[in-house]
């Protein structure tokens, strides 16, 4: 495998950071995981814009400009051979000083890692995950913007620990008001009574992208769509539940702790926005 880190190909060995990298030190520094299909990046300007968004929210000046950045990425997609794969995009904050002053680093870096990816089994798109409720709370908008996509996931880490004791394949986490925030690596979205809602970036919740294309799809096909405050009791009430993530597209969710949601297995709107989304998928990155 070839990472691309700073301009240059390497070989995997040879993509390493300094130990004084404060992404390394403090988890400082922001990432995008991106899909690639039919060997185009999916979504490609959505994802600069919220990569140099979240950068500037934590004021890290991006060393390369977004055009260096998608040649930088069109490069690792060649050099792995990637036709239907992932891209983890990570800026770091670079070297510094064992304090946490930022302003101290140095030169920021750029790695661009292509790989193939498959989250969940495909028969799981159709028969539903089992998740839980975490104990661990999502960190307060109050405390980090939502919109920062940063490096430090350990709050989402410990979540998706709670999960793998449990058995479950995904973890749901709530914020300090005890309504739904997200998951540890996707959006979350209820179905009653026809209508699709999801958290708002208030309770906690990334915008993601595949979340965004989403809610345009349920608008396109004529599903209510809204961004509200969600809560546990409704979501174990709901007709229908699904995830949402660049990793993960949409994919039901038919049991958390231990409850069945709905019929026990993905529900009709879930069907049709995932076909929809797949759709989506080929008006994008086939036909063009």
């Amino acid at each position: 495998m070839k990472v691309w880190i700073n301009g240059k190909l390497v070989d995997k060995e040879q993509a390493v950071l300094t130990v004084f990298d404060h992404a390394v030190l403090y988890g400082d520094g922001v990432f995008e995981g991106i899909r690639v299909y039919n060997g185009k990046i999916f979504q490609c300007a959505a994802h600069m814009d919220r990569l140099f968004a979240s950068a500037d929210g934590i004021r890290l000046p991006m060393p390369l400009t977004k055009r260096e950045i998608v040649d930088g990425m069109q490069e690792a997609i060649a050099a792995n051979d990637i036709s239907d794969g992932y891209i983890r995009l990570v800026v770091t904050r670079g070297p510094g000083t064992l304090g946490l002053n930022p302003f101290e680093c140095s030169d920021p870096t750029v790695f661009i890692i292509a790989d193939q990816i498959a989250l969940y089994p495909s028969d799981m798109y159709e028969t539903g995950l089992e998740v839980i409720i975490a104990k661990t709370r999502r960190i307060s908008p109050e405390m980090i913007s939502p919109t920062v996509k940063s490096c430090n996931y350990l709050n989402n880490t410990l979540a998706r620990i709670e999960a793998v004791d449990a058995g479950a394949a995904e973890a749901i986490m709530l914020n300090a008001e005890g309504t739904i925030a997200e998951a540890t690596g996707d959006n979350v979205f209820i179905v009653s009574e026809g209508a699709v809602a999801t958290p708002p970036p208030e309770s906690g919740s990334l915008k993601g992208i595949t979340r965004q294309v989403v809610m345009g799809l349920c608008r396109n096909l004529g599903i209510p769509i809204t961004e509200r405050v969600v809560t546990v009791e409704q979501l174990y009430a709901a007709d229908e539940c699904f995830l949402t993530g660049t990793a993960a597209e949409v994919i039901a969710v038919t049991k958390a702790d231990g409850r069945v949601i709905g019929a026990g297995k993905a529900g009709a709107i879930t069907k049709k926005l995932l076909e929809a989304f797949r759709q989506f998928i080929r008006t994008e990155c086939e036909e063009n």
